[in-house]
């Protein structure tokens, strides 16, 4: 496919996602009362099923599509910033620590605390967890003989298997109680969704998409190299640790909403360099946009797969992901001679 026919493609399949999104799952609406659920001025005049349809529809499934739009959209955009400023094409906020940091922080408040400090006591401890490890990173990296984009990525790694350790250790030491929402945080899902806390998945998309509108000439001059980038005035130390923080920032808003989804970072902007380019002025937007579409379409398989059960979302995308590394891996491996 031309690049034109992909972007074409995938701005089809959103809408499209949406709609099924809001229609499937448990209890199946038609499109009809979709739409009227929507669009009903009142619910004083419907009947008792067109009620429950809206309710089901406006109330829960409508947040919940929401949700997985700016959660993929946020960690497709993140995984492309933190593959660019590390030159690693498996750089992502899963495996890079960010996402193990963000859910010790959460993992932390649920095991130890509880909700004490009303509806922001989640969101603060992920994104202080989702700091603290980007701070971890930074450290690891400057006490080596320099800051190069491998010495991050084994940091990084560092900081996902210890936050992941730490996490495993809280949920032995607080409340067994606990461990039920410990497993939603540790597995993904975005049955959390309401109205009163979408603007915090806005939050930490608006800041990753005016970060890159603000710093693209930047991060494309960071794709020539160091010395390049130097001598076009950028500092890719400093432009390092800008884009680590906005992308603690942003994944710590994801976790605190959806728990750690893995993969989808790593997965787009593979997917989307050959048709967007290597610019972050197109190739961001169309990251946001796969990855909103993948995680739509993950989720509402997640949904279906074992309805009326629901899978942990976080389990499909690592089940894509995992496929997707092996494939790239495959292609890339020399022929036997």
């Amino acid at each position: 496919m031309k690049p034109w026919q992909v972007h074409v493609a995938l701005a089809a399949s959103l809408p499209l996602l949406l709609l099924m999104g809001l229609g499937l799952g448990g209890v199946s609406i038609d499109a009809s009362s979709v739409w009227a659920s929507l669009f009903q001025p009142s619910a004083a005049s419907l009947s008792v099923a067109d009620a429950a349809h809206r309710a089901i529809v406006f109330d829960l499934r409508l947040p919940r599509v929401l949700l997985a739009v700016l959660v993929g959209a946020s960690l497709a955009m993140a995984g492309t910033l933190l593959q660019t400023v590390t030159r690693n094409d498996l750089a992502d906020p899963f495996l890079f620590g960010l996402s193990s940091g963000a859910a010790a922080g959460a993992v932390a408040v649920i095991s130890l605390t509880g909700e004490r400090f009303g509806i922001w006591t989640l969101p603060l401890a992920s994104f202080a967890g989702g700091l603290v490890a980007a701070a971890g990173v930074l450290l690891l990296a400057q006490r080596s003989a320099g800051q190069g984009a491998e010495r991050i990525v084994l940091a990084g790694l560092a900081m996902s298997f210890l936050f992941g350790a730490l996490t495993h250790v809280l949920v032995f030491a607080g409340d067994q109680r606990a461990a039920h929402s410990v497993l939603f945080w540790s597995l993904g899902g975005l049955g959390l969704a309401r109205w009163d806390n979408l603007p915090l998945a806005f939050a930490g998309c608006g800041a990753l998409a005016l970060f890159v509108a603000l710093r693209h000439r930047a991060l494309d001059a960071l794709l020539a190299g160091d010395e390049v980038a130097h001598s076009l005035g950028v500092a890719p130390q400093r432009l390092r640790t800008q884009v680590l923080i906005i992308t603690a920032l942003a994944t710590a808003c994801c976790v605190a909403l959806a728990g750690v989804i893995g993969f989808v970072g790593l997965m787009v902007p593979h997917l989307m360099r050959r048709s967007a380019g290597l610019l972050h002025a197109k190739l961001v937007p169309a990251c946001a946009l796969m990855g909103a579409v993948l995680l739509l379409g993950s989720d509402l398989l997640a949904r279906l797969v074992m309805a009326p059960q629901e899978l942990p979302v976080g389990i499909v995308t690592a089940s894509i992901g995992a496929a997707f590394v092996i494939g790239l891996l495959w292609r890339r491996s020399p022929p036997a001679t």
